[in-house]
Parts: structure tokens; sequence; C-alpha cells
């Protein structure tokens, strides 16, 4: 992101069973099972306190960057297929991500000050999936950054 002050930067390969894999509050519960309705299913974006649900492609291990940033990043869409936003409460001040079946207390963590975030999450390459859907140029990115209120989840693209 051009002129974005990156704060921290991680790049992951995780494992994506049931087409999705989630980021949330260290200390939620992170229930998504109610939230996958059709609406969060076709934007791959699916919401309840504390996580944030990404959903996938593919049900194999995908690529994915999470970017913790300064402020919000200018929108460039143009290399992205699909581009989301949501917020999400960070009470803990970790951030857990890992795939839907990941063994929880082993997940990755990060250490970010206590708030409200707010997501960017862009989806690249969704059409580039290999008939057997093993295979893939899929690729997903997370962009969060402190906000002031918590806001309802947009589409940007």
């Amino acid at each position: 992101m051009k002129g974005m002050k990156i704060l921290s930067k991680y790049e992951l390969l995780l494992s994506a069973d049931y087409y999705q894999f989630y980021i949330q509050d260290e200390i939620v519960e992170g229930d998504l099972s109610d939230s996958w309705n059709e609406e969060a299913v076709d934007r791959l974006l699916a919401i309840t306190d504390g996580t944030i649900g990404i959903g996938t492609a593919r049900d194999t291990e995908v690529p994915v960057c999470l970017e913790i940033i300064e402020k919000e990043p200018i929108a460039e869409l143009s290399e992205w297929d699909k581009v989301n936003e949501c917020s999400i409460h960070i009470g803990s001040g970790k951030i857990v991500i890992a795939g839907c079946i990941d063994y929880f207390p082993e997940a990755k963590r990060i250490e970010v000050p206590k708030g409200i975030y707010r997501a960017r999450l862009y989806y690249r390459g969704l059409d580039k999936i290999s008939d057997d859907g093993l295979e893939g140029e899929d690729y997903y990115k997370i962009a969060l950054w402190l906000d002031s209120e918590y806001k309802p989840i947009i589409r940007l693209k």
C-alpha cells in the first residue's frame, strides 16, 4: 500500500479447511457457525463478536498476508477480485489467526494494542483454481488498523 506505514507484517500459509480461515480476539469463543449465511458465503466474509471468518476459493493451504497498519489505506482495488471491510474488537490485546480446525493453543498470535480495529480484506486469484481444487493462485490479504468506532460491513469491490 503506497505511502502506508506498516507496523507489522506476517506472511502465512493457513489451512483453509471448510473453505475458510479466521482472525479473532484471543479471549472470545469465535463461533461462526450461525454467521455463514448465503450473503456471507457470497461475500466470503462472516463475522461474530470478536471474530472475522474469511472465505476462500479452495480448502487446502492458502497464502495469507496480515498487515497491521497505521491508518486507513488509500483504496487501490484494481489488482483484487473482491474487497470487503468490517470491524473487530480486540479486547485482549492478542489476535489469533488460524484455519478453522487448527489447534487453537498452537495458532499464531499477534500482540496489538487493545481496541476496535477496521479490517480490509483483499482476495485475488479466486478464478485461478485447478479442476481438483488442490492448486491455485488465490491470495488473501488482511489490513488492520485502529479505528474510532465499530462500523458495519461494506463491500468495496
